[in-house]
């Protein structure tokens, strides 16, 4: 499996970004970290090697990334203010940056990403898809919660607002984004529903999306699979094999 690191100095987010590529074809994935995590995160716990057969068969082409979790949402001594506004810096990183490099390295019917991530991971890769469906295919978001404002102690402005799929989401309206999502055929919602899940996070999810007529799959596994990696491990190859073919 070929695997490829690079790393530059992100200028909407002022420090340095690492990523890792695995792969050299196929459908691109853009693997968003869990919790306080970093791009190696999933090689570490073995997803990579979970989905490892989709690589080397050349279905999928996976890129993985920083997230800026420890300084932002999970970081107690940053204002709620600047939490939510390097949220917006992230989302710009990866649309004017991350975006730009995968487009580069393959061709236009591989070039939009699946987002994909466990945990927090699973918000952010929510986040990115919701508020750009036409610069990425889909989204698998698996054990997430998508109401980032118990991190926000109150705070609420524009920042929190288009980084909250559950806030945005209810009120998309307009004409361009909202007939977009509605001919989504790639939306993946998975939770487990044991130890340390919240199947309702998932549910209230799914529910806003019915709402707006945009067809997704909400995947409930049992009470036996519980908050951690060995239940990843198993639900990202599942879905891959449902959108890329096993």
């Amino acid at each position: 499996m070929e695997r490829r690191t690079t790393s530059w100095f992100s200028p909407h987010l002022q420090m340095e970004m690492p990523l890792v590529a695995y792969g050299q074809a196929g459908q691109t994935l853009l693997m968003l970290p869990t919790a306080a995590a970093d791009y190696l995160e999933y090689e570490r716990f073995y997803l990579v090697d979970a989905i490892k057969p989709f690589i080397e068969a050349g279905r999928i082409r996976a890129y993985s990334i920083n997230s800026v979790n420890r300084w932002s949402l999970l970081n107690e001594q940053m204002p709620p203010k600047l939490k939510a506004e390097l949220l917006t810096r992230y989302d710009r990183y990866i649309t004017d940056e991350v975006l730009p490099l995968i487009r580069n390295e393959n061709p236009p019917e591989n070039a939009r990403p699946i987002t994909t991530g466990a945990s927090l991971g699973a918000f952010l890769a929510a986040n990115e898809y919701f508020k750009h469906p036409d610069l990425f295919r889909g989204v698998i978001a698996m054990s997430g919660s998508y109401d980032i404002r118990s991190y926000l102690k109150g705070h609420y402005d524009d920042n929190v607002y288009f980084n909250n799929p559950t806030d945005y989401l209810s009120n998309l309206n307009d004409d361009h984004y909202l007939p977009i999502l509605q001919k989504a055929d790639s939306i993946h919602i998975l939770s487990g529903q044991g130890s340390y899940e919240d199947p309702k996070r998932s549910q209230q999810l799914s529910e806003i999306l019915k709402a707006k007529g945009i067809p997704h799959t909400l995947d409930l596994w049992g009470a036996d699979v519980n908050h951690d990696w060995p239940w990843w491990r198993k639900m990202l190859p599942h879905v891959l094999g449902l959108m890329v073919g096993k």
